[in-house]
């Protein structure tokens, strides 16, 4: 299921913005590809996500030795997946990893995203988005004192008519702050070298080799030489490629894994998946050439088989679809794909079983429980009503900040005529798109039908006196 969760539009950068706040939104996170981050992944109502079972658990399993041996693995890391074509993986915080789903696409092997991965841990390990915050702080403080200064100095030249004072006080301002904006800078280019050598250091800890995250870092020194040439190193937030790119193949090489190949099994995964983001991302025609009828491999079949349910014949994806099931019984996820394309077809009583089956393969994964409760409430049968809301509640307690788990649950307390919940939980739901005002009508509402003080009343409180987040509407 790749469930886009939410979409934040770009807004335009103002015109005229301080140094304070470029130097903000220079810093907020680490980028990989020698960019600063997209605008739109810096809205203040947080970047475009997707959400997939299959995606996540792989780059579960990918992460896990990775955080273990950078001491991270109880601190409840997560990958979220950005809906960004670009090649791109960041740190915006102390507990997520954000990977664009073109990394994911663009990456031919386990190796070169476990690259990324490492490199992204390595921040996370060194700390580097507090310590750079501390930085901000302290440039922020010596500009204020360097702005009153440089204000003063222009303001006692305009009392003495004398233009030389305002200048130097005009100099006064620009000057520290270009100083200042350039320390930053190199601060930053020396974080990313330690996360470069920290990801190596990981990645020998775990016996993966290092080649791959070279490979790709090769890769973007290739493709921004051109743009870096002539350009001054002190205003780049990265090292300069080519000298990152050395440094790195030197320490890469001298791992005694770097001819370590990804496990087949592995490397298999890691193909289902990036035929399952071309089958569902690219157009019809796109997925046609990359994975051609004469190709036959599991992964490419797998791709003809959603970008057909997704643009063409049900009938025809649902027969090729169940080759894939055929082929490979066990996997929840062909099971789980026929469950939507039935579901998304119209046809949701059909599709009840098929999920049912990908639940109890997966573990009960908690995103596929909650396609099973759009199944169950969907299909219209009130018979249906008390087994979706325990799936669905069960799901939200492993998945909390999943929106469209709540919209589920309050259609089947609705289905039950139960609205104080289904106002509860549709108020839930708004509040977690970012939708406040809505949560808050609701909530309010949800308040008038449950007992004071009881657990429902408690909860709907919390939301109409819960303070908006950032780029959260009033």
């Amino acid at each position: 299921m790749l469930n886009p969760q939410h979409r934040s539009s770009s807004s335009p950068r103002p015109r005229g913005r301080s140094l304070a706040t470029r130097l903000t939104a220079l810093v907020t996170a680490a980028a990989l590809a020698c960019s600063v981050l997209p605008a739109r992944a810096q809205d203040a109502k947080g970047p475009p996500t997707l959400r997939d079972a299959e995606i996540e658990q792989l780059l579960r399993d990918y992460t896990r030795p990775i955080l273990r041996t950078a001491g991270l693995e109880k601190q409840n890391i997560q990958v979220v997946i950005i809906n960004d074509r670009s090649f791109n993986a960041f740190v915006a915080d102390g507990r997520r990893i954000f990977v664009n789903y073109g990394a994911l696409l663009d990456a031919q092997t386990p190796n070169q995203i476990i690259g990324v991965l490492a490199h992204e841990t390595g921040h996370l390990a060194g700390g580097h988005l507090a310590k750079l915050r501390e930085q901000l702080a302290q440039a922020q403080t010596q500009m204020i004192i360097a702005m009153l200064l440089g204000v003063g100095a222009m303001v006692a030249g305009a009392k003495s008519n004398s233009s030389g004072a305002s200048q130097i006080g005009a100099a006064a301002i620009s000057a520290p702050q270009e100083a200042i904006r350039r320390n930053l800078l190199s601060y930053q280019r020396q974080q990313e070298e330690n996360a470069d050598r920290a990801g190596v250091k990981f990645l020998n800890a775990t016996g993966q080799s290092a080649k791959g995250m070279y490979d790709t870092f090769k890769r973007f020194a290739d493709q921004t030489l051109f743009s870096s040439q002539g350009s001054d190193p002190y205003l780049m937030s990265h090292p300069m490629p080519a000298e990152r790119v050395a440094a790195l193949e030197q320490l890469a090489r001298s791992s005694p894994y770097w001819d370590k190949k990804d496990d087949a099994a592995l490397q298999l995964r890691h193909d289902l998946m990036r035929a399952k983001i071309a089958g569902f991302m690219d157009r019809p025609d796109t997925v046609s050439r990359k994975y051609p009828p004469s190709n036959t491999s599991l992964p490419a079949r797998y791709a003809r088989a959603i970008s057909t349910y997704r643009h063409g014949d049900l009938r025809m994806a649902l027969a090729m679809i169940d080759d894939l099931i055929r082929e490979q019984p066990n996997n929840p996820y062909f099971h789980e794909l026929r469950g939507q394309a039935l579901l998304e077809g119209g046809r949701p009583a059909e599709a009840i079983a098929p999920l049912r089956k990908a639940v109890q393969i997966s573990g009960n994964s908690a995103l596929i429980e909650m396609l099973l409760g759009q199944a169950l409430v969907a299909s219209d049968n009130k018979a249906y009503a008390d087994e979706a809301i325990a799936i669905l509640r069960a799901a939200l307690t492993r998945e909390p900040e999943a929106p469209i788990g709540y919209t589920q649950l309050a259609m089947a307390y609705g289905r039950k005529g139960n609205y104080a919940e289904a106002d509860l939980a549709s108020a839930q739901a708004a509040f977690l798109r970012g939708d406040n005002k809505t949560a808050r009508e609701l909530a309010t509402r949800a308040k008038t039908r449950f007992a004071v003080g009881t657990p429902g009343w408690v909860k709907a409180d919390d939301i109409v006196s819960a303070k908006p987040l950032p780029g959260q509407k009033n």
